[in-house]
This record gives structure tokens, sequence and C-alpha cells, in this order.
């Protein structure tokens, strides 16, 4: 494989930022970035009403109070560990749905943008992390890599973003924020697990009914 799967018992690094990252040495890791402007503000505002909704709906289930009027990020750390794994599931599929709708600007969906993200993630490929299947999508990418040291996965996150974000910018001529500040993370759990993030990959174009020459496929032999 790419790397191993997620030890419960080894070291872990937990980053927090605007979002916790957990990297481990040699672990598999499911990395998906997004454009700035790949989820529309009224959808983001809806999305924080339905998780204050979703924990409402789990107090009613328990029998107690659960939210006790604060906010979901708050709270979400309190939960037991089958509904914290049920509300993020939940949540990150709302996401994914979202993105392959293809809003904003999609540049990336034009193959000279494609392949400037596409370089940057080979770049150092074999010495600083090892690059498996990715596809980068009109708005978004996803990505499956490994890194030797755990510290290294967050200065490679934002190289990627920024070297990306300023040969784009430069490119189109436009200025702002290029991708959404932060990528979501994911340690691969199981082999099992390492096999359908695979297929994801694969199987994500298509299901965005996207059409060859719109999106970057790699995959690792």
């Amino acid at each position: 494989m790419l790397g191993n799967v997620f030890d419960p018992k080894a070291d872990v690094l937990i980053l927090e930022r605007l979002r916790p990252h957990w990297s481990q040495a040699g672990a598999i890791v499911f990395v998906t970035a997004r454009t700035a402007d790949s989820i529309p503000k009224d959808v983001l505002l809806r999305w924080e009403s339905e998780k204050h909704e979703w924990l409402d709906r789990l107090e009613l289930k328990l029998g107690y109070p659960v939210r006790r009027g604060r906010h979901w990020k708050v709270v979400l750390d309190e939960l037991s560990d089958n509904d914290r794994t049920i509300f993020i599931k939940h949540f990150n599929r709302q996401r994914e749905i979202e993105l392959d709708l293809c809003h904003g600007r999609c540049w990336l969906r034009v193959p000279e943008y494609a392949k400037i993200v596409a370089d940057s993630l080979l770049h150092f490929d074999g010495s600083t992390y090892r690059m498996g299947d990715f596809v980068i999508m009109p708005n978004h990418f996803h990505a499956l890599v490994s890194f030797a040291d755990p510290e290294s996965m967050k200065n490679q996150f934002d190289s990627w973003l920024h070297w990306t974000a300023t040969q784009i910018n430069r490119k189109t001529k436009i200025r702002g924020h290029f991708w959404q500040q932060e990528p979501f993370d994911h340690l691969v759990r199981s082999v099992e697990q390492y096999v359908y993030l695979r297929q994801y990959i694969a199987d994500n174009p298509s299901k965005a009914g996207l059409q060859e020459g719109e999106y970057f496929y790699r995959r690792l032999d």
C-alpha cells in the first residue's frame, strides 16, 4: 500500500487550527481541499442551523440536555464516539454532495490550471511524502498521501495551497483567496477504507457528471 493505516496505539500529533488535524508517521491521509467559492454562503449558513438541529434531535433521543444553547463546535467533543462519528460522517457527506454540484468559478476545470495543482502535488513525491491516487475536480481535489513524520503534513498542506493559489491567481489576474483556508484531512483507519477511498477518487468525476478534459485523475500503479 501507499503507507500504513492509522494505529490507535502509536503516537499521533493533533494540530488545532480552524479544525483539528490528526497526523501520524507513515499513516495514509485522505485530503480534500476546496476553492474558496466552492460552497455558497447560504449553504454554509444552512449547515450551521442544521448542525444545531441535529444536536437538538439527539437530545430528544437521549432524554437529557446535550447542547444547552451552545455552539455545535463546543458540544462535538462531548459526544460519545459513536454519536460524534455519525455527526461527522453525515455532514462530510453533505459537503461532498455540494462540492460535486460544481459551484463557483471552477477554475480547475481548465486543464492548464488543473495541471498546476497536479504538478504541485507530485513535486516532492518520493522525498517529503508519498503521493497516491488523486483527482482534481473543477472546484476541489481529493488525494491519498502519506508523510514520513507527522510535523511535515501541516507545512506541506500550506505549501501546496499557497504555491498553486499564487500561480493560478497570476494567470487569471484574480485577487483574493483561491482556496478555502484549511483542507479537510482524515487518517485512513483500515485497508478496506483505503480501497474504498481509492474507488471514491476514481468515481468522483463520473458521479459529478464531468466529461473527459474537465478533471485530472492520477492513479498510483
